[in-house]
């Protein structure tokens, strides 16, 4: 009974953090959106007007459905609705480019709904914690301002299908393998980007699940292998059926777009561009003759990325092998100890090690590292320093994507708002466990020195405290923007339009090259 009353409270307070949660993303519905909300809403056209074995086909738009065969059935589902709301919404031809208030409220209001599979996500990776870590872990995820930016004013389902992740860390962390293994499935049949954390599901899975002898073993396996398949014939069995799975593969990986996504994600790329960049005009100012290159890397515009001038060009299996590469440390620590409590970690280290070395990386995808990594950032005082630095520099990166200025209070405010909030949680946490730590100390040695007080302030003041290196760069990061915002136009107005938004794009990813790093060492030290 008293467990009951337990959970109906927990339910309720999430109740209220995603009332407040819903609320801002209410007040943003009539806010800027970028052209995924037209790609999202052709999509519902092309599944709810043609059917099934065109969708991977169409060219209506040049917005082709390019998502796995799983969302392609959640856009149908919702294209039901959508037709109730306005037909037009759904119309493969005259809804092209379609701006009327219903389609963006139905839209809009699509996303929030379906962020209540997030919600319940969050809910079943924080059941087991304590009350205020568990709190701030809701905090942390439920009000994060890179998820309000990215799904609700830019516009995405990342909450939808992150609620399928965390549900797949959720069974694993209790120790139920199968469930794991096979959300996970159902989550790469809705967005096949989350792929880059298979490596550390395929090893997890088959040291912790697959053992117990040679016979147990294959017979575990050939279970998850069993469900895996099913999960997929599912998904692309129609497609198959209809000869279509060559189009569906080809729509899923346009490695034509190129290395590098229009604005540059802050991630290891950016180095070897500007490195690039940099030998040419040296070489240049030398009076070595450097073909100018054919586009350039700072265009708006999503397609084929300029060649390299003087270093080697980057393929997508070069990206590949070297995402494998830093995965292997992470790889061989779970083959080593395949410890539930370390597999939210291992995920969010497989998802940063895509974010600095893949293909075509966008800016958003930061999203992936850093909602799994506010789970454990209550674990300790090491992690909350990192995941508040982390946290800004994630949310300060996706600053470009809102690039009119009636958006920028709005994102200024989202950062300013929950970095204060998360600094006062980490610091409330962890200043009461130093003070209760301090005053068993204290009362121990009580009788030996005359403590004054002295020792109980020290505790409280030395609570959630970040070193001056963490200081000095989260300055960095407001210099950064005084510069792109204030200082540029000033004193160089339209010449080098590019360089604030290189910066940005720099000094975010020498930030998360860092975190990169720092998560690395927290996986191969834990024990």
């Amino acid at each position: 009974m008293a467990k009951h009353e337990s959970r109906s409270m927990s339910i309720a307070q999430l109740l209220w953090y995603m009332g407040i949660a819903t609320t801002i993303k209410l007040l943003v519905i009539p806010s800027y959106h970028s052209t995924d909300l037209e790609v999202h809403r052709h999509w519902l056209a092309i599944t709810h007007s043609l059917p099934l074995s065109k969708w991977y086909f169409d060219e209506t738009s040049q917005w082709t459905l390019d998502y796995p065969p799983f969302f392609a059935y959640f856009q149908r589902f919702l294209s039901v609705f959508a037709h109730l709301v306005d037909s037009q919404i759904v119309h493969l031809h005259h809804g092209l480019n379609y701006k009327a208030s219903s389609a963006i409220y139905f839209q809009r209001i699509s996303v929030i709904v379906s962020d209540l599979f997030f919600m319940y996500g969050v809910y079943r990776c924080t059941s087991n914690l304590p009350s205020l870590k568990r709190n701030l872990v809701w905090i942390l995820a439920v009000w994060s301002p890179v998820l309000v930016i990215v799904d609700h004013l830019h516009f995405q389902y990342n909450g939808f299908l992150f609620g399928w992740l965390l549900l797949s860390i959720s069974f694993l962390a209790q120790g139920r393998d199968l469930m794991g293994g096979f959300l996970f499935a159902v989550l790469l049949c809705f967005k096949h980007l989350f792929a880059v954390a298979a490596p550390v599901y395929f090893v997890y899975l088959l040291r912790h699940y697959c053992r117990g002898g040679l016979v147990k073993g294959f017979a575990r396996l050939s279970v998850m292998g069993a469900v895996v398949v099913a999960v997929f014939a599912a998904a692309y069995g129609p497609f198959v059926y209809h000869g279509q799975i060559q189009q569906v593969i080809r729509r899923m990986f346009p490695f034509g777009r190129g290395l590098c996504h229009a604005y540059w994600a802050p991630n290891f790329w950016v180095f070897y561009i500007m490195l690039d960049k940099g030998i040419a005009f040296l070489l240049t100012k030398f009076g070595f003759n450097i073909p100018s290159p054919a586009a350039s890397f700072t265009g708006g515009l999503v397609g084929d990325a300029s060649p390299f001038v003087i270093l080697p060009q980057i393929t997508p299996m070069t990206t590949f092998i070297l995402v494998l590469l830093a995965l292997s440390p992470c790889l061989i620590k779970t083959w080593l100890d395949p410890r539930p409590r370390l597999i939210t970690r291992s995920v969010a280290y497989a998802y940063t090690c895509g974010f600095l070395f893949g293909w075509h990386v966008h800016e958003k995808a930061s999203l992936h590292f850093v909602i799994p990594l506010a789970i454990v950032a209550v674990e300790s005082m090491e992690d909350a320093k990192h995941y508040f630095m982390l946290s800004i520099v994630s949310s300060y990166s996706l600053f470009p994507l809102l690039y009119e200025a009636q958006e920028y209070p709005i994102k200024v405010l989202l950062l300013l708002l929950h970095s204060i909030l998360i600094w006062f949680c980490f610091s409330a946490q962890f200043t009461k466990n130093k003070a209760m730590k301090s005053t068993l100390q204290a009362d121990k040695k009580a009788a030996q020195f005359d403590l004054k007080g002295s020792s109980r302030t020290a505790a409280v003041n030395g609570g959630f405290v970040l070193g001056w290196l963490a200081k000095s760069y989260l300055f960095g990061v407001l210099v950064v923007e005084i510069w792109g915002q204030f200082l540029h136009p000033y004193l160089l107005g339209d010449k080098f339009p590019f360089v604030p938004l290189m910066l940005i794009s720099i000094y975010c990813a020498l930030g998360i090259l860092y975190s990169w790093i720092w998560q690395l060492t927290q996986i191969m030290i834990l024990s």
